[in-house]
């Protein structure tokens, strides 16, 4: 398989403040690991680009953009809640976490390569259509999933959210869409609150949501139940033309910030279930947008794993 990678160091530049879990380590730390390992130089480098206002208004309210932008560049130090710490460069930071992951996107549809991974940040799940909430502030892999429908004609678009949060954010942006699966595995209950087994989607909607949510020192064995019983056959009744992953590793047992106890290994092993998902379904088509994770030590090897299985290492 052909990997394509964004990284790009203006991620680093999104300054959350001292002790913020949602920090520039996570990114510089990450990709140091993943620089020295043998396969590294096999993925094929992505440049990041910005996006326009036009294809995140696909997703987001005109009025909590211009909000959004107007608070990051008065220098503010906080958006909308105290969970989401800002700075002057954040919503250009957050535009470019955005459009990076359409550039994915355009080489996947373009066949230059089969499947990528976008080392991003901030993260995007938790945004809402008109308000930031949980590190996040553009909602980066809903603005991808309408970009895949609106400007490459797909019909029918699968997320996978194993973030050990419930992307709340995600979750409403389609809920009454059928066009546009979303799927979550997370801690519950837990923030934001949201993910219970009842929400399924609403009207036109219904059924094009499914809820797995986890207790509190959930393990690999729980994982892989939810998946066998529900997720895979969900997706393939789905039959999707894409799939992505809001790929969040704070599930992992290490992780400072929940109680779920997933093994590194645990990261391999779902993301094998999704390659082969997409290989029966749609031409191994898989962009995975880096969520959470906030354990120095834990999240670059989880993240290495993943792309060891993108790769077909």
């Amino acid at each position: 398989m052909k990997t394509g990678f964004v990284q790009d160091p203006r991620f680093l530049e999104h300054d959350t403040g001292d002790g913020h879990p949602e920090c520039s380590a996570r990114l510089s730390v990450a990709l140091k690991y993943l620089e020295a390992q043998s396969w590294y130089e096999s993925l094929t480098q992505v440049e990041a680009n910005s996006t326009e206002f036009d294809h995140v208004l696909r997703v987001h309210n005109s009025d909590y953009i211009r909000r959004a932008e107007e608070v990051c560049r008065s220098g503010n130090s906080h958006l909308d809640s105290m969970d989401v710490s800002v700075c002057t460069e954040s919503f250009d930071i957050a535009l470019l976490a955005a459009g990076s992951s359409m550039q994915l996107a355009n080489e996947i549809i373009n066949k230059n390569v089969d499947n990528a991974f976008a080392l991003i940040r901030p993260p995007g799940h938790h945004a809402e259509k008109s308000m930031a909430m949980g590190f996040c502030l553009i909602n980066n892999i809903a603005v991808l999933a309408r970009y895949l429908q609106h400007t490459h004609g797909l019909d029918k678009v699968a997320i996978i959210d194993w973030d050990v949060h419930h992307g709340n954010g995600t979750q409403h942006l389609f809920e009454e869409d059928p066009s546009v699966l979303y799927i979550s595995t997370h801690q519950y209950p837990f923030y934001p609150g949201t993910g219970n087994y009842s929400e399924t989607g609403i009207g036109k909607g219904a059924g094009a949501t499914l809820n797995c949510p986890m207790p509190t020192g959930a393990t690999d064995m729980d994982y892989e139940k939810a998946f066998m019983q529900n997720i895979l056959p969900k997706l393939d009744a789905f039959k999707p033309e894409f799939i992505l992953i809001s790929a969040g590793f704070d599930a992992h047992q290490a992780d400072p910030l929940a109680n779920i106890n997933l093994s590194t290994g645990s990261f391999t092993w779902m993301t094998e279930r999704i390659m082969e998902e997409a290989n029966q379904h749609c031409e191994n088509r898989i962009i995975s947008l880096l969520e959470g994770g906030y354990d120095l030590n834990a999240l670059p090897v989880c993240i290495g794993k993943h792309l060891e299985v993108l790769l077909q290492q």
